[in-house]
């Protein structure tokens, strides 16, 4: 008998409850991050670093798979903790409410993750999850047309549309390997559902180990007085900002990114500031559909401020195909240099 079940005893007509109620929150890693800056490190990777650390540092880690362990990483959590992973197969529905029953009246922290795109395939549970208050922390790899040769069956580009609209979901959206784990950590210590959106590519390390990370706020991780558009990208586009940083500077042009790292709540106040000290002009640029992703979450932001000048989505557009990830993502404007484009177009 696996340790997570609800085990009973009926003695003398009563029901004895054995497994109390989770009462270690909040949740923390026991030992520090150990990522290099400057390397290249997928955050499905640092997913499973991160499971591994909870699961150091509290027994009540409950970890759920549908048959892409391998791909997600969950295979670590398997590896150092065999007892507390439960494998759903290829059945994404019956993985959600099983994580449900897990999570419920408190007894353990669930962890499930599938390709983003399978989420899809829940939505029903999902959804009648958020109306029942429930604890729920999901992970969704393989997003976006930077997958590459998976093809299009693979790419998750609705995801961001679908899960803003979940009632006090939290959605993460780390872009390097010490943000992922953060927002495992977060995740952990959150009431309600949360959906974290990791990459199949590597990107570059670009925090610090002991760098802080809240829930509804945004990094700035280039900047200077001399900023003429605001950049926001998350996840592999915020790679493509990053680069396009470096080459817009090469041409005279300066422009400031930002990592929102909660799509949902975004950090409103920090996209207006931003926005307008760099005259207001902003550009998102995403790995999702435009409709419902990133653009539009922060053009609602933008909607109500007068001195917004320029907004532009760069997002994909058109149902993409197979093929290697940097064609693809120049193919569907999403590149470093439909990036920089992008900006000179706007500054012109």
């Amino acid at each position: 008998k696996q340790w997570y079940q609800r085990r009973v005893a009926i003695t003398a007509g009563k029901i004895k409850d054995d497994a109390p109620e989770l009462v270690q929150k909040p949740i923390a890693f026991k030992t520090p991050l150990e990522y290099k800056l400057g390397a290249s490190i997928a955050s499905r990777v640092a997913y499973g670093d991160a499971l591994v650390k909870l699961g150091e540092a509290c027994d009540r880690i409950v970890v759920l798979d549908a048959d892409t362990k391998n791909s997600t990483f969950a295979l670590k959590f398997k590896n150092v903790f065999p007892d507390r992973f439960i494998e759903c197969f290829i059945a994404e529905q019956n993985m959600v409410g099983v994580s449900l029953g897990c999570g419920a009246r408190n007894r353990t922290i669930p962890f499930c993750s599938t390709f983003a795109t399978f989420f899809t395939r829940a939505m029903d549970q999902i959804r009648m999850a958020a109306v029942s208050q429930s604890q729920l922390n999901m992970a969704g790899s393989h997003c976006g047309v930077s997958i590459g040769e998976d093809g299009p069956s693979q790419m998750a580009l609705e995801d961001i549309a679908a899960f803003r609209a979940i009632p006090n979901l939290v959605y993460f959206y780390p872009s390097d390997a010490v943000s992922a784990c953060r927002a495992v950590e977060l995740a952990a210590n959150y009431k309600y559902m949360t959906f974290i959106r990791t990459s199949r590519p590597a990107t570059t390390v670009i925090y610090a180990n002991d760098e802080v990370f809240e829930i509804g706020k945004a990094k700035i991780v280039k900047t200077s007085a001399e900023d003429k558009v605001l950049v926001i990208g998350a996840g592999i586009t915020l790679d493509s900002a990053m680069k396009a940083h470096s080459s817009l500077l090469e041409k005279g042009t300066s422009v400031r990114v930002m990592d929102p790292f909660t799509i949902k709540p975004l950090d409103k106040e920090a996209v207006l500031k931003h926005a307008k000290e760099c005259g207001g002009r902003v550009i998102t640029v995403e790995d999702h559909y435009a409709e419902g992703g990133i653009g539009e979450a922060v053009a609602g932001v933008l909607s109500n401020a007068d001195f917004i000048t320029k907004h532009k989505i760069l997002a994909v557009r058109e149902i993409p195909r197979s093929g290697p990830s940097a064609v693809l993502l120049d193919m569907f404007g999403i590149s470093a240099n439909k990036v920089v484009d992008a900006v000179l177009d706007m500054v012109e």
